[in-house]
Formats: C-alpha cells, sequence, structure tokens
C-alpha cells in the first residue's frame, strides 16, 4: 500500500473536509473530552469530580483523538496541537506500571479486576494506544510513547500468550489485533505479528472466553473459529475490526484460510445485509448484524464506527487482490454512512444513521435513534474515529504491486508517480499525471455504479479496473466517468423498500427532508419517467403528492396532485434542525 505519508491531499472535497477537520473537529471533541474528563483521567494525582469517574473505554476516545491529531501533525506542524498529544503521552508515561499495564479505569477504580472480565475493553483500550504511538511516532520521530506501547504489549505477550493468565484468552471487543499488525510493521518485530495471529487463532476456539454481554457468543464473533466464519454476525463494529485483523494477516502470511473466510464475509455483508448508505447494523440490540434482507429504515442502528470499520475492511481487501467490488463498498460507506456521522459544520456528531426519520412518532416511546447531532455521547467513539479517519483517508487512495499503480479512489491528490487533479464526487472528469512509470502499468477503478466511461488511452477492463500501459515518463490522461441521476431498487427481500426507489447520482446516495418537500414523506412518489435537473448539493424532479382524505377511511381512490420533490445527499441530513427524512421514496410504475 501507498502510505498516507507519501501522499498530500491537494484540493477538492477532501481538501475542505481535512481543513474543517483541522480546524473545527479535532478542536471540539478535545474540548469535550476535556470537560467530561477523559483527558483528566490520565492524571492519576488528580481527584475525581462529581459524576466524572473514568468509563473502562475513556483510553480508546482519547487514543483515537491522538492518532487523529499525529496524522496532521504529519502534514503540518501545529505547535498547540502537538503540546496536547505530548501533556497526554506524559501522563501515560508517567502512570505505566513497572509491568508496561496502562488503564486509567482498572489501575485506579477496580485493580483487582485487571484481565478478569473479557468484556471490559482493556485489550481494545490497548490496541487504539498502540494504533496511536504508532502514529506519532511516524509522524514526528519520537518515541516515547511508542516505547510505553511495545512495554504494554511484551506485558500482554506474557500474561495471554505465555502464561495464559487471564480469566479470558480473546478480548471480547476486538482491536488490538490489528493494532499488533500496525505495531509489526512500525518495529519489524515478528513477536507482534505472533501475538496478532495467537488472539485470531484463539478466538472461537473451546476455551475460558465466556460469553459477553448476551449468552450468544456470536456477539462477539466467537461462534466460530475465525477461518470458519462466512456469515458477519453480532456487534458490527466489532466485526469490522477482526474482519481487518483477518485481512491483514491474510496480507502478511499468506494465510488462505483467513482470505476465503473474509472474501466469504464481505460477500455476506456487501450482498445481503448492508445498507444501501453502506450502513452496517440493523438492529440495537447488540449494535448488531440481524439476518439475511433485514434492513429495516427507521430503527437501522447503522453506526457510524461500523461504517468506518467497512471503510477500513475494504482497504485491506483491495491490497490482498485487485477487484473494484472492494473499492465500490468503501465508497458507498464514505460518501454516506460515514461523513453523514459529522454536522456540516463539524462539531456535532451521529452515533446511529438511520434511513428514515418521522419525529412525530417517536411519541409512541419505541426506541429510534436521535434526530439531531450531539456535541459528545456517554460511548463517544464515533466523534474521536471521525476525526482519524478523515485526517487518513489518504490511506485509501493508492496501491502498487510490482509495476502495476492502482488508483482506487479519486481526490486531488499528489504522490511520487502520480498526481491527480478533479472535483471528485461532485464531478466525474478526473485528470491525472503520471512521471516515472515509463513501461509499467495504470490501474483505474471504474465504479460499479458507472454504466459508461470515457478514457484517450486504450486499455483493458478486468475485475473492474481499467488497465492502461504507461508509455513515457510524463504521462496525461483524463478520465471521465458518467454520473447520471439513477434509480436505485432493493431485493424484494427488503420488505420495507418494496415499491420505492433511491436516488444515486456517482457514490452519492440522496434522500428527502421534509423542510424541502413538506410534512409527511410518504406521500410522496417519483413519477414515472421523472428527469433530474440540479447538481450535486440539490436534485430535483417531478413527482406527486397523495391528498389527506378529510376521512379516516374512504372508498374511492386517494387524489394525487403533483408537486416537484427535492433531494440532498443524504450525508447531510439533520442539518437544518429536525425533519423528516427518506432515502427510500414511492416510484409509480414499481
Amino acid at each position: 500500500m501507498i502510505s498516507y505519508h507519501d501522499i498530500v491531499v491537494t484540493g477538492g472535497f477532501w481538501h475542505e473536509l481535512q481543513a474543517r477537520n483541522q480546524a473545527v473537529t479535532v478542536p471540539a471533541v478535545r474540548r469535550r473530552f476535556l470537560k467530561t474528563g477523559r483527558f483528566a483521567a490520565l492524571d492519576f494525582s488528580t481527584l475525581w469530580e462529581e459524576g466524572k469517574k473514568p468509563h473502562i473505554f475513556w483510553d480508546s476516545d482519547i487514543a483515537k483523538w491522538m492518532e487523529a491529531a499525529a496524522y496532521i501533525l504529519q502534514k503540518e506542524r501545529d505547535p498547540a496541537l502537538e503540546r496536547a498529544v505530548e501533556e497526554a503521552i506524559s501522563l501515560i508515561e508517567k502512570n505505566q506500571d513497572r509491568n508496561g499495564y496502562f488503564n486509567s479505569y482498572f489501575m485506579r477504580v477496580e485493580p483487582e479486576k485487571r484481565w478478569q472480565n473479557r468484556d471490559a475493553h482493556e485489550l481494545y483500550c490497548a490496541g487504539h494506544l498502540m494504533e496511536a504511538a504508532v502514529a506519532y511516532y511516524e509522524a514526528t520521530g519520537r518515541d516515547r510513547f511508542l516505547h510505553c506501547m511495545i512495554k504494554y504489549a511484551a506485558y500482554i505477550e506474557k500474561v495471554f500468550m505465555i502464561e495464559r493468565s487471564a480469566a479470558f484468552q480473546t478480548p471480547g471487543h476486538e482491536e488490538i489485533e490489528l493494532a499488533l499488525v500496525k505495531l509489526y510493521r512500525c518495529t519489524g518485530e515478528a513477536r507482534w505479528l505472533r501475538l496478532s495471529q495467537f488472539f485470531i487463532n484463539q478466538r472461537g476456539a473451546n476455551g475460558k472466553d465466556a460469553p459477553v454481554y448476551s449468552a450468544n457468543q456470536s456477539y462477539s464473533q466467537s461462534h466460530l473459529p475465525a477461518r470458519e466464519q462466512f456469515t458477519a454476525e453480532g456487534h458490527a463494529v466489532r466485526a469490522m475490526y477482526l474482519y481487518c485483523a483477518m485481512a491483514d494477516l491474510a496480507l502478511e502470511c499468506g494465510d488462505e484460510g483467513l482470505l476465503n473466510a473474509c472474501r466469504a464475509l464481505f460477500v455476506n455483508i456487501t450482498e445481503k445485509r448492508m445498507y444501501i448508505t453502506g450502513g452496517l447494523g440493523s438492529s440495537h440490540h447488540g449494535e448488531a448484524f440481524t439476518f439475511d434482507y433485514d434492513l429495516p429504515n427507521e430503527t437501522a442502528y447503522s453506526e457510524t464506527c461500523a461504517a468506518i470499520g467497512l471503510a477500513l475492511f475494504c482497504r485491506r481487501m483491495s491490497a490482498l487482490e485487485p477487484d473494484s467490488r472492494y473499492a465500490d463498498a468503501a465508497e458507498r460507506a464514505i460518501y454516506n454512512c460515514v461523513l453523514a456521522g459529522v454536522s456540516e459544520k463539524g462539531d456535532a456528531f451521529f452515533y446511529e444513521n438511520p434511513l428514515e426519520i418521522h419525529p412525530e412518532i417517536r411519541g409512541r416511546g419505541e426506541r429510534f435513534p436521535i434526530t439531531r447531532r450531539q456535541k459528545v455521547f456517554g460511548c463517544s467513539c464515533c466523534p474521536p474515529n471521525l476525526t482519524r479517519f478523515i485526517a487518513s483517508y489518504a490511506d485509501f487512495l493508492f496501491t502498487r504491486h510490482d509495476d502495476i499503480l492502482y488508483v482506487h479512489h479519486y481526490t486531488s491528490a499528489r504522490t511520487e508517480h502520480i498526481e491527480i487533479i478533479t472535483e471528485y464526487p461532485r464531478e466525474g472528469e478526473i485528470s491525472l499525471r503520471v512521471r516515472g512509470m515509463a513501461g509499467g502499468r495504470l490501474a483505474l477503478r471504474i465504479p460499479g455504479w458507472c454504466e459508461n466511461f470515457h478514457c484517450g488511452m486504450p486499455g483493458t477492463l478486468d475485475r473492474g479496473y481499467y488497465y492502461i500501459d504507461i508509455p513515457d515518463d510524463d504521462f496525461a490522461l483524463t478520465l471521465t466517468l458518467d454520473m447520471p441521476v439513477r434509480l436505485t431498487y432493493a431485493d424484494a427481500r427488503v420488505y420495507g423498500n418494496t415499491g420505492r426507489a433511491a436516488v444515486t447520482r456517482g457514490p452519492v446516495v440522496y434522500c428527502m427532508e421534509s423542510i424541502d418537500n413538506g410534512d409527511n414523506l410518504r406521500a410522496l412518489s417519483i413519477a414515472p419517467g421523472a428527469q433530474f435537473t440540479g447538481g450535486f448539493d440539490l436534485l430535483e424532479c417531478n413527482g406527486h403528492r397523495v391528498e389527506e382524505q378529510g376521512a379516516l377511511y374512504r372508498f374511492d381512490s386517494p387524489k394525487r396532485v403533483s408537486q416537484k420533490l427535492r433531494f440532498i445527499p443524504y450525508f447531510r441530513y439533520a442539518n437544518r434542525g429536525e425533519s423528516e427524512m427518506a432515502v427510500w421514496v414511492r416510484a409509480e410504475g414499481v
């Protein structure tokens, strides 16, 4: 893979997002974490304020914020941001015990319960701290945080792999498995790769891992050995982090068993258990996958972190084998569910991302996702996850295998051998310039949503990539991806979407809000053969509204009146106050 380290995002859509992330979102998350006591929890010399006793996963929140800061610092010096990270590192270094253990909750609140509760997030927090330490070392060259986490990893290796003295053998919440691969790649020490393999190989094996949260072992993906898991089960975020590690190990170790499982899991997710927005998790019970084609709209859990996890899994699969389905799925998640997780201002967040909202019916007392983004949550995993994801987005763009340079995603960016200029996803025209690769090949992803594309160079299309021979050391071309507005229909087994369609343009899914279309979006329908006008920010078409009947029930058919329908990108919903919202809209003639 070509790392974000070696890539500069130079303009366009993602440059804007990263600028907002750095200027607004990262500081906003830090302020909320300061106010809620998360940073103070690292300082063992302070007394707890009322209601601010550390939580078992607070360290992971801080770690993800530190990781985001590291990605920003790798591109641009920011003394204030750097000081904030260094202060947190100093507290971790100061309070880490002599064995290497660090956990702000278990070292102060329940020290006697260290490594006793599988679902207490100790290994999960450790993994996020390791990811942050690697990112900060690679950004700044400073290694004291990295050494702290190497010491911690050695202690975990001793407790779990050598002594086997913990009360459980694998984490209830996966994360450390992929973090250990990052630690291995950073340090070159194979012991961390072996420790990751240990946790993967022990998962689902008969042993002392008790069920977490519920009696169902599938909740934590412990129902089967990793190489025998072919359907996505349980808590969606935990599952995606597990699959990321499985893909990492398949790449590093040539493990065909893990690769075959990853392929099967990808197919099951994207063909039977994924929302059109790339959201994952159909139920708030266990924040989990349920069963094939169960994709309810109003009660969709569709956690922001799960969509981030899907994108990360797909990025790893793209590195394993050239198949555009992986980048297609990552793109679907990124431009819809992931970006919906943060407000347009950049300082408020969604944990859940439903596909339909009717504010009035929430008075029934049933559980529905919230309708307005929050500044912080009790479980605030999503805000710092968004900050690190947006800051490191360039990781998704390219891979290189031998003499082939793969372009998986499109944004204005440059790296050693290629420069891209584009307004994608607003437009489908992409200018590329390749230098120093004469005799090699360029592989351009042609997204699955694109029926027609134009390129001035002859090439061959294979598994969604257009392969072009590079004729000389300074080579320019333009790729144009046609981006018509299209209606997308769900499989009939997704029963809530029968007779309905979703509006899409390129990778972006659109939705309706009552603020633009009036109340009762269910009364609206897209007219047969409707032609769409407008652009990326707003689409319009002709439709109809079923008029209110005046009586609760009548024998004559309801009347319809013409109405202009307006659609905005799904990721921009709920930015103008509380409103009805719907992705799936009745389509006449379906």
